[in-house]
């Protein structure tokens, strides 16, 4: 067998810079499709499978005989793989064709079958099938077989078709839908169709919130905000259990492994328990900017009460669960604002609301005593 080239050299820096550059990268990358905590960079993806497959100049002195000769010839395989691993080009055909020239030139004109049988977030199959290899893979992982399944399969079939969503229809015109570009339409289509559906359905579960002056007061990045209604996208909440300290009366104590929201530079935002030690309450008030957020009630030993530092063994949380007394606080509320989400202090009005929710149809069935990373059940689920 032809020694290739990944055997002999590789234009490592810029294979290195292009994969850095990717994290940095989201719209239209495939990390944004869902969250794989081991993606592997499509850069390095890319430029391996090419360096796996093409032959290395030394294997064909008829062609070049000398030691010059082959590293000229090496060094123009590493300026395809440069110009390939830029983000830039990854739809590039030019580029990507001249890969596809390489390959099936060292390869006869019969490429091998890349087969991956455990391809987490899906890069190298994807990235084989952009360099006109065929690509099979699968995962022990459902979630992964998923999303490698929305990346490598299902648009594969409707590449080059029409969309099918009513408004795209009155239209059409001849052209424009190369490749994924009528699925695109569609997705987007019918994404607002669900948005809209759920909105009608469910909408009144999520009033608006209005950014008022109080909450800017100390918020220098709602200030621009003050009188504008967000739309609400999420809540977040704290579980909770009655405190084990017979002094504190009872008094419900959060359990939270984070009071973290966002670690982004220049986007930091935190949840700070505010105490009261008078009445044994608590509440909880969103803080933004530059600061250290306060460790969270629950590690892997078990829970501490907020208001009395008492230790709380996990079995004493698991019994509450069981007895039907654990319960639950809103922790935070996440809107929609103008350049991305916005973490708000609950309100009483949203807390409202949340009560007054119930949930219709819900399955009621034993779950299996015992499951992979599946542990509810202790908890009297």
């Amino acid at each position: 067998m032809n020694k290739k080239l990944i055997e002999v050299a590789l234009p490592l820096e810029a294979i290195n810079r292009a994969s850095m550059r990717e994290k940095y990268i989201h719209h239209g990358h495939p990390s944004t499709l869902h969250l794989w905590w081991a993606r592997r960079p499509l850069a390095t993806c890319r430029a391996l499978l090419f360096a796996q497959l093409v032959d290395d100049p030394s294997c064909h002195p008829e062609r070049f005989p000398t030691e010059k000769e082959q590293e000229n010839e090496r060094q123009r395989l590493f300026s395809i793989i440069e110009e390939l691993v830029e983000w830039e080009n990854t739809d590039n055909e030019a580029i990507l064709e001249k890969a596809r020239v390489e390959i099936l030139r060292s390869t006869r004109g019969q490429p091998p079958s890349i087969l991956d049988p455990f391809c987490g977030g899906g890069s190298i199959p994807l990235e084989a099938q952009r360099l006109g290899l065929q690509a099979h893979a699968s995962d022990l992982n459902p979630v992964a077989v998923l999303i490698t399944k929305a990346l490598i399969e299902v648009p594969p079939k409707f590449a080059g078709r029409l969309p099918v969503n009513p408004e795209a229809r009155t239209r059409l015109v001849n052209g424009g839908w190369e490749g994924g570009a009528g699925l695109a339409e569609d997705v987007r289509y019918y994404g607002r169709w669900m948005r809209d559906e759920a909105m009608r359905r469910i909408g009144y579960l999520y009033p608006t919130v209005t950014v008022t002056r109080e909450m800017a007061a100390s918020r220098p990045d709602l200030r621009s905000l003050v009188d504008r209604q967000l739309t609400v996208i999420a809540w977040l909440w704290a579980r909770t259990v009655a405190s084990p300290n017979p002094a504190l009366g009872g008094a419900p104590i959060p359990l939270v492994r984070s009071f973290n929201l966002s670690a982004r530079k220049g986007h930091e935002a935190w949840v700070q328990p505010v105490v009261d030690e008078k009445t044994n309450a608590f509440r909880f008030e969103v803080r933004t900017g530059p600061g250290c957020p306060p460790d969270g009630t629950v590690n892997r030993r078990g829970a501490t009460c907020l208001i009395s530092g008492v230790p709380i063994p996990f079995e004493y949380i698991r019994n509450e669960g069981k007895a039907g007394r654990m319960g639950a606080k809103m922790m935070a509320i996440v809107a929609d604002g103008p350049k991305g989400r916005i973490y708000l202090s609950p309100t009483k009005e949203h807390e409202a609301v949340a009560g007054q929710a119930k949930a219709e149809n819900v399955p009621d069935t034993d779950l299996p005593e015992r499951a992979l990373s599946f542990r509810v059940q202790l908890y009297g689920c």
